[in-house]
C-alpha cells in the first residue's frame, strides 16, 4: 500500500484536514462525522456552513448512512453514473448534520472514479468531505504544488498525485428533478 495513503488516512482518522486529487481538482477533506474537523475545514476555506458540502465515497454503502432510502429507479440512475464524475443531490436523512447539508434537505454525494480518492475512502472506511482545495473565491488547486502554495500549513496532510484530467469540477444534478445544478 502507498505510504502516503496510509499516513493521510491516519490523519483523517485523527480528525485532520487533508488534500487529495479528485477527478478535476484537488479536494480538501475530513471525516464527515467529525464536527470540529468539518467546522475547521469550513473556516479554513472561508465557506459558509449554509452552503453545504459534497461527500465522496468508494461505493454507495459509504454514503447510504447519510441519505434517505432510494427507490429502485433512483438506484439504477445513480448506478449508471457511478463511479464517475457525477455528483448528485439526494434527500438527506433527518439526522444528517447541518454542517454537511447546510440549509438544504439534500446532500451532495459522489462515488468517485479517481483511484487515489477512492482508495483513501476505502482505507478510512467511510466517505470523506470533498470540497475544492482553495480559499473561497480563488481558483481550485490542480496540483500538489498549487495546494502547498495556496493552503500551506493550514492543512494536516497532502496526498500527492495527478488529478483525473477533467477540465471542470464535477457536474451536480438533483436526483428528484433530474435538473443540472452545476455544469461539469
Amino acid at each position: 500500500m502507498n505510504l502516503h495513503l496510509s499516513a493521510v488516512a491516519r490523519t483523517v482518522q485523527a480528525g485532520g484536514i487533508v488534500a487529495y486529487p479528485t477527478e478535476a481538482v484537488y479536494g480538501l477533506g475530513c471525516d464527515p462525522r467529525n464536527e470540529p474537523a468539518v467546522r475547521r475545514l469550513l473556516a479554513l476555506k472561508r465557506r459558509p456552513a449554509g452552503k453545504g458540502l459534497i461527500l465522496i465515497a468508494a461505493d454507495f454503502a459509504q454514503l447510504a448512512p447519510f441519505l434517505q432510502p432510494l427507490v429502485p429507479a433512483d438506484q439504477a440512475r445513480l448506478a449508471a453514473t457511478w463511479p464517475g464524475p457525477y455528483t448528485w443531490l439526494i434527500p438527506a436523512c433527518a439526522d444528517t448534520p447541518y454542517w454537511l447539508r447546510g440549509r438544504h434537505d439534500t446532500l451532495a454525494v459522489r462515488v468517485t472514479a479517481h483511484p487515489l480518492a477512492a482508495t483513501l475512502c476505502r482505507i478510512c472506511g467511510h466517505a470523506l468531505v470533498s470540497t475544492s482545495a482553495n480559499f473561497s473565491g480563488r481558483s481550485p488547486a490542480r496540483t500538489a504544488l498549487a495546494v502547498r502554495r495556496q493552503l500551506g500549513r493550514t492543512i494536516d496532510a497532502l496526498l500527492p498525485g495527478p488529478t483525473g484530467g477533467a477540465a471542470k469540477p464535477t457536474e451536480i444534478r438533483d436526483l428528484r428533478s433530474g435538473q443540472q445544478v452545476r455544469g461539469g
